[in-house]
């Protein structure tokens, strides 16, 4: 894997290892670059972490990939935008994001692999495995450094009730006993939801969603937490006469690609909007 990183003259006088941190690049990634046999070079001249680099400067970076997943061509699942860097997945509900114990070849890991065979397989961005939508892959790991720095997500969720406000603060931590579920916890992470209703009708209220924080299960532990489970959460004690799966939908991502261009992906509305307003 190869990437050329172009100095730009607001990093001009800058050590190459401050360049790396304030474009997203972890620390590991930077210690696998520093000891990979011509892993950072300019002109083709190797090239140290404590080096202050030019405007204008090309610095190639280079690490081995790490493995791939096992293709699976039977799948399908749309996607909503691609370029060099990163490609967006329209991820259907019951579709795992990546390969675990009970998922090994039905997951978009895999579709990924088999649509680009020569690629790791990198989510920016995840969902469980009954949350459709957006889903932001990254092409190489230097890309996956980049995205990872700036993307937001802007949900589409039904829920029992009608909830009050239009945020959500409360810490969240793994329920005791339980390798899954989540609840609210005093001694839990940080957790900071938007949301604002934009339909309601005597069962459910239709709601735009904005984690500002990336919990586990965040939304649904949320909507549960001030009594307003989502429907077909049967988890977070939703109700499931009208959905079979949680209604929640990843609408919109937005993030800025490794260039810096500004990029806004949205999917189509799910099924449980036209529910909604029959109901």
């Amino acid at each position: 894997m190869q990437s050329e990183l172009i100095i730009t003259p607001s990093e001009d006088g800058l050590t190459l290892g401050a360049v790396l941190k304030r474009r997203g690049f972890s620390r590991r990634l930077t210690v696998r670059l520093k000891h990979t046999e011509g892993g950072i070079t300019r002109g083709g001249t190797l090239l140290r972490t404590v080096d202050k680099v030019s405007a204008g400067d090309r610095v190639l970076l280079f690490c081995k990939e790490e493995s791939r997943l096992e293709p699976s061509s039977g799948l399908t699942v749309p996607i909503l935008y691609e370029d060099g860097s990163a490609v967006v997945f329209d991820k259907p509900p019951g579709m795992t994001v990546h390969p675990s114990m009970k998922h090994h070849g039905d997951t978009l890991g895999n579709y990924f692999s088999a649509l680009y065979p020569q690629l790791v397989f990198r989510p920016v961005s995840r969902l469980d495995r009954d949350t459709s939508g957006c889903v932001i892959i990254a092409k190489t790991q230097f890309a996956a450094a980049a995205l990872q720095r700036n993307f937001g997500k802007e949900y589409l969720a039904l829920c029992c009730g009608h909830p009050e406000g239009n945020i959500i603060e409360a810490p969240i931590a793994r329920e005791e006993g339980s390798l899954i579920k989540r609840c609210v916890r005093a001694d839990g992470k940080p957790a900071v939801t938007e949301f604002e209703v934009i339909a309601s009708s005597e069962k459910y209220s239709l709601c735009r969603v904005m984690p500002l924080t990336g919990r586990t299960h965040q939304i649904r532990v949320h909507f549960a937490y001030i009594g307003c489970p989502l429907a077909g959460d049967g988890l977070y004690g939703g109700s499931m006469e009208d959905m079979s799966r949680q209604a929640l939908h990843c609408a919109k991502v937005s993030f800025e690609t490794p260039s810096g261009g500004k990029v806004t992906v949205i999917s189509p509305e799910p099924e449980f909007v036209r529910l909604a307003e029959k109901l």
